[in-house]
């Protein structure tokens, strides 16, 4: 017996880093698991190899979320739970991020996040889940990521409303709020280098990055019955950073 048998969950940003390892997990758990991205090859060579579906989805378009949604519906008959996964990252002093950079991040990011519960959960099975990926940066500030720690602050309080509104049907919804994690929207320009490892073992108590597959376990477990009380809550997965100031 999986924790997810039976359920049908759709993962945004599934082709690679958190939300394969999500959708990796939640299939593993026995999860009917509707993948999307704009990724296709990528999305559509795991879906194969998952025996799950692949959806092409930009979730900063309205018409892809009914879409996607109509047919999930239609082909499962039902929609147990969303994973709202999808985001990007951009680095830069606040000072210097134009307009349009501050506002393509937060369309991502932030309003593909709202798109995706207001879009899912009409149709959302009583006690389905929603688990939205928000960050750190939700919870302080940060320094050189000025548009994606606004846009995270911005999750985790769309987090909290859906959670209040969305209880009367025994909907919970949640936030895991990753620290640094090694996957490609971390590395964007080529492989890991020594010096990015070193800087984390600095950085970090626990003295290293965090693995895709740790956060999606954190989301699993926010999707099925190991949390059944617990909605509207941030969950930190960030190897102690958060925690406090180090002296040495």
């Amino acid at each position: 017996m999986g924790k997810m048998d039976g359920r049908v969950v759709i993962v945004t940003g599934a082709a690679r880093g958190q939300g394969e390892q999500e959708a990796r997990l939640f299939a593993a758990e026995g999860a009917d698991v509707v993948l999307t991205d704009v990724l296709d090859a990528r999305g559509e060579d795991l879906a194969g190899e998952l025996g799950a579906r692949y959806r092409r989805l930009d979730v900063r378009r309205e018409d892809d979320w009914r879409r996607v949604v109509e047919e999930t519906a239609r082909d499962h008959g039902r929609v147990d739970g969303l994973v709202n996964n999808a985001g990007v990252l951009r680095f830069g002093r606040l000072v210097d991020t134009s307009a349009a950079e501050f506002a393509e991040v937060m369309e991502v990011n932030q309003v593909g996040c709202f798109l995706g519960i207001r879009t899912v959960a009409p149709v959302l099975a009583d006690g389905g889940t929603i688990v939205n990926t928000a960050s750190c940066t939700a919870l302080t500030g940060m320094a050189a990521v000025g548009a994606y720690t606004a846009s995270k602050h911005a999750v985790l309080g769309l987090t909290r409303v859906a959670a209040l509104e969305l209880a009367p049907r025994g909907i919970r919804v949640n936030a895991v709020c990753p620290g640094a994690v090694d996957t490609p929207m971390v590395d964007p320009g080529g492989a890991p280098s020594a010096e990015r490892d070193a800087h984390y073992r600095r950085l970090v108590p626990l003295g290293r990055m965090g693995r895709a597959e740790e956060v999606a376990r954190l989301a699993l477990f926010l999707s099925c019955e190991d949390s059944s009380y617990i909605t509207g809550q941030p969950f930190v997965i960030d190897g102690g950073w958060l925690a406090g100031v180090r002296t040495g």
